[in-house]
């Protein structure tokens, strides 16, 4: 039984939302939490000075720093993350995550996509690449292509207005009862942010 909702933004094409995935599938596990998935789109050009060819050094600095980081992170759980070789539009992914979410499947789903992802294994821009990791997990993919029609571009909006609401600015931001934390290394203050509130198992 989960007493407290967490909400958990992410965009498949962060490297630091994937760092947190785990770590928080496994607070799930020692608190009576339930966790919310909401999609926000990582604002790649807007954080890192524009297009690959309109970054200056010290931007293109930034990323190198940023993705050492990142690869400092998964090598410690081995893990793969591989910097993208474009700045990738992931709003099909991130409605595709969405879609998972209704038919219960996730974080199955999820998980194939960032490990796929930072391989350089899977295009997140390509329908018919995300439809096949879909199968897979045993996902409805025509209802899939009637949700892009119909449905998906306005959650993916609501979504992002929800992330306005809440001031999350950035991806991986968790919130619980109204506190921010933003950053796969913030998961440890999310932690004794719970067991303030006494919501250990």
């Amino acid at each position: 039984m989960a007493d407290e909702t967490v909400k958990l933004y992410y965009d498949y094409k962060s490297p630091f939302t994937y760092l947190a995935m785990q770590p928080m599938y496994d607070l799930e596990k020692s608190y009576r939490i339930a966790l919310r998935f909401i999609p926000l789109e990582l604002n790649v050009k807007g954080a890192f000075g524009g297009t690959l060819d309109e970054r200056d050094e010290r931007n293109w600095r930034k990323v190198r720093y940023l993705y050492l980081d990142a690869r400092r992170y998964a090598n410690a759980r081995g893990l793969v993350i591989r910097g993208p070789q474009k700045i990738f539009d992931s709003r099909l992914s991130l409605m595709s995550g969405l879609w998972a979410d209704r038919q219960g499947k996730f974080r199955p789903y999820s998980d194939r996509v960032f490990e796929r992802f930072f391989k350089r294994e899977l295009d997140i821009e390509d329908g018919s690449a995300l439809a096949k990791v879909m199968t897979e997990v045993g996902i409805d993919t025509a209802g899939f292509a009637k949700y892009l029609l119909g449905e998906g571009p306005c959650e993916l909006q609501a979504a992002a207005a929800e992330a306005e609401r809440d001031g999350a600015f950035g991806v991986p931001t968790m919130i619980v009862a109204g506190e921010p934390f933003w950053g796969n290394d913030r998961v440890d203050w999310l932690a004794k942010k719970l067991d303030a509130m006494n919501l250990r198992r």
